[in-house]
């Protein structure tokens, strides 16, 4: 049986791959699940798949976990903080690591994964934005494999040749471009004028995705298309004018690739992340996901939109911070978790997020990351949050 672990099992991504994973219990075995801080539904899980470990980033809530789980028979072992992320991450009975934390927070524990030699199962994107040089360089060296989850990536990866190996620039297999696709969000029509108003109601009620609320409102900006760029450039050993965004509202092709000969293959399918969870875990072969098949008949037409600048301008911030390398994406994407989780919490209006992201890139200077270590791209992120937190002071929300 293939041992996982399952790093944000209570998000998401980790209650779709645990819906996948339960439909093939002979194949697949839960050693780990992490969470940071619900142990009500970390304890739920715990009971009805039985791992081995059960850790929680904040100790209180493992503390309490503990509590909540203290008359099962064979209770899982209860750990708590970063270390134990990144234990469970590399134990010898574990084979695939699915990676699902939101944010930065997930750099250390995927790292570990890498290094440990596992299939890394990426839907962490901040870890390649924040640390792609040194993810992708152990992954080379300790003989990992990333198979993405995004479903954009994912797409890719499906599209490309089925010799393709991690980084190798995908220029050398034929390939002229990437084209991500973009629902854009539940704004895509709103009048420009009106985005100023948005609430973190609606800009977490997304058309087509059931998402966590940090990722549906950068769904709202585009910044979540943003930051899959910059993955797209690690995962895929490209550069950012190879790889282009389009709006297509049904979200039913999930990404395209053009090559050299004029062919452009598309990943089709119904909006529902269990499709790629399951073609990953299952890779190379296919297996059942619980998703329904596509039915083309139904639903009859597909658009396409170019993304306005003026609508998501941190597509455009994005696109330069790639463009610019070294400390830029780890900055744009901490000042836009700092700004996005003080638009949540009425700190700041939605479209202040791009203007405290921007101003943060214009802040800090540039430096290059060659040869840095994770506590030095951490660093690098902590700057940022500290001066995001400066720029909220004058947005009114």
């Amino acid at each position: 049986m293939t041992g996982i672990t399952l790093l944000g099992s209570t998000g998401s991504i980790g209650v779709s791959t645990l819906d996948v994973v339960a439909r093939h219990g002979e194949r697949f075995h839960i050693v780990a699940l992490t969470a940071n801080r619900d142990a009500e539904g970390m304890a739920a899980q715990c009971r009805r798949h039985r791992p081995e470990y059960a850790v929680m980033a904040d100790p209180t809530a493992a503390r309490e976990l503990g509590r909540r789980l203290s008359d099962m028979s064979r209770s899982p072992e209860v750990l708590a903080g970063t270390e134990a992320l990144a234990f469970v991450a590399a134990l010898p009975q574990v084979d695939c690591v699915m990676a699902a934390i939101v944010g930065a927070a997930g750099l250390l524990p995927t790292l570990a994964a890498a290094r440990a030699g596992k299939r890394l199962l990426l839907a962490n994107k901040e870890a390649l934005v924040v640390a792609g040089s040194l993810l992708m360089q152990a992954v080379v060296d300790n003989g990992a494999r990333i198979l993405p989850i995004d479903s954009e990536h994912n797409a890719v990866f499906q599209c490309l040749p089925r010799g393709f190996s991690d980084g190798r620039g995908i220029e050398s297999l034929g390939v002229e471009r990437i084209l991500l696709t973009a629902s854009g969000g539940p704004f895509r029509d709103t009048p420009l004028e009106g985005l100023a108003k948005v609430t973190p109601e609606e800009a977490c009620a997304h058309p087509n995705w059931d998402m966590g609320r940090k990722i549906s409102v950068d769904s709202a900006t585009m910044m979540n298309k943003g930051l899959e760029l910059i993955e797209a450039c690690w995962l895929f050993g490209t550069h950012p004018g190879r790889v282009r965004i389009l709006v297509h509202p049904q979200s039913v092709i999930h990404s395209l690739v053009q090559y050299r000969d004029g062919s452009v293959l598309a990943q089709l399918g119904n909006p529902d992340m269990r499709t790629p969870i399951a073609h990953a875990l299952a890779w190379p072969e296919r297996m059942d996901s619980g998703v329904d098949a596509l039915d083309l008949l139904a639903i009859r037409k597909l658009d396409f939109h170019p993304a306005e600048p003026g609508r998501f301008p941190c597509l455009d911030l994005a696109y330069g911070a790639a463009a610019q390398g070294g400390t830029c994406p780890i900055i744009l994407n901490a000042a836009n978790e700092v700004a996005v989780d003080a638009f949540l919490n009425r700190r700041i209006g939605f479209m202040d997020i791009p203007t405290v992201v921007g101003e943060t890139l214009q802040q800090l200077p540039r430096e290059g990351v060659e040869g840095w270590e994770v506590e030095q791209l951490l660093e690098a992120d902590r700057q940022a949050r500290r001066v995001a937190e400066q720029n909220l002071t004058g947005c009114v929300a």
